[in-house]
């Protein structure tokens, strides 16, 4: 649960793209690319990943305003 006033941590499209890539292409794990990116949480890749597999690159687009 979110704390007031957290901040939250914001990764870029790119990243996140880089990110499927090692995955899909590379075959990297989790683990790997969470070391060689700098992401703090290794599951914000597997939601990036479900993400990606329900929607592809268009679950990246930003919906806000």
């Amino acid at each position: 649960m979110a704390i007031k006033g957290q901040k939250f941590k914001h990764y870029p499209k790119s990243l996140k793209l880089e990110a499927i890539r090692l995955h899909v292409e590379e075959g990297w794990s989790y683990r790997k690319i969470t070391e060689h990116l700098g992401i703090q949480d290794k599951d914000r890749v597997k939601v990036w990943m479900r993400k990606y597999r329900q929607n592809g690159i268009a679950a990246f687009e930003d919906k806000r305003g």
